[in-house]
């Protein structure tokens, strides 16, 4: 079974034949439209420079919070809302008063004004600057990529003031002043939905929530937290596949699934006789997620008993610390 990683790295291998293959089409990548056009905002940090003017340039310049910059010779420029060129074209304007044909370079030095929060279970996350367009794909490469406890979904709010989330079937929050959209991490991956690859716009907020587990314990060459990813229960047998089978003196027929039920104090022992199972002779269970799947020693009921305990309570650290 391809982990969400190996997904991933052929996920992004796609990406870099997105072109030939139309799979961006409604969604330009940020190369295309390149810095020139990024829109200048609060935060951001300029370099300008003017032949002849030692005044200007000496130190990087942060528009305001409401979207202005102060320069000598010039006085106060509203910089917010402009792309570069057309910042240093204002600038050319205004100095063509005191210099004749003045020399303007106009470069940013550090993006502030473009934030997007990218959560959850992907390798860096935080807060990190588009720096131009940038599409779904773009922002989750910027934050890493999807860990492999990554879950079936990828979620999307935006504010409702910055415009419709262009995803099926956006809800709005009960506030009224965001939308909510999710895209299929599995069809995501596969590319199978063009449009699920929308632009990102600032102040986003992409949560990838962690993926449900299942843990198999006891006599298994292989016991550990295995993740559901898109589904939503897993069959004993797909589970014991995982743990790469029984161990080498396991007592299958004395089996049980340990199961945290809504308002109950302890979990409940459901009783499985993973033998019949595997010998076809008996129905192969859904896991659902958090259950614990117990495989006893074949070294004495109450030994086995002892072991029952110290592995819920290894489970339980696993359901704590394991994420």
């Amino acid at each position: 079974m391809q982990s969400i990683f190996d997904r991933w790295l052929l996920f992004l291998a796609g990406v870099a034949l997105a072109g030939s293959l139309g799979w961006a089409q409604a969604a330009p990548p940020a190369a295309e439209a390149g810095v020139k056009e990024y829109v200048l905002g609060p935060d951001d940090v300029l370099k300008i420079w003017v032949l002849g003017v030692d005044e200007i340039g000496e130190t990087p310049i942060r528009v305001d919070s409401n979207g202005w910059i102060s320069l000598p010779l010039v006085g106060r420029v509203h910089a917010g809302g402009l792309t570069v060129d057309e910042l240093r074209a204002a600038l050319v304007e205004k100095l063509q008063k005191d210099l004749r044909d003045p020399n303007v370079s106009v470069s940013i030095t550090d993006f502030g004004s473009q934030p997007v929060a990218v959560v959850g279970a992907v390798n860096t996350p935080g807060v990190h600057q588009l720096r131009g367009r940038k599409t779904l794909a773009e922002v989750i490469a910027l934050a890493g990529g999807l860990r492999p406890d990554a879950g079936y979904s990828i979620r999307i709010s935006r504010a409702t003031e910055s415009g419709p989330l262009p995803l099926p079937s956006p809800t709005v929050a009960p506030d009224g002043k965001y939308w909510v959209g999710e895209v299929k991490t599995e069809e995501f991956l596969a590319a199978t939905n063009p449009s699920d690859n929308i632009l990102i716009r600032p102040h986003d907020v992409i949560t990838v929530p962690i993926a449900d587990m299942v843990y198999v314990i006891g006599a298994v060459r292989k016991p550990g937290a295995f993740v559901l990813h898109e589904r939503e229960t897993m069959s004993i047998l797909q589970a014991l596949s995982m743990a790469e089978g029984l161990g080498p003196t396991p007592a299958p027929g004395d089996s049980r699934i340990l199961r945290t039920e809504p308002g109950a104090p302890k979990r409940r022992e459901i009783p499985v006789d993973v033998k019949k199972i595997m010998g076809g002779r008996a129905e192969d269970l859904a896991l659902r997620a958090n259950d614990i799947l117990f495989v006893p020693p074949s070294h004495g009921k109450m030994a086995a008993l002892r072991t029952l305990d110290v592995a819920i309570t290894t489970a339980t650290g696993l359901l704590i610390f394991g994420r």
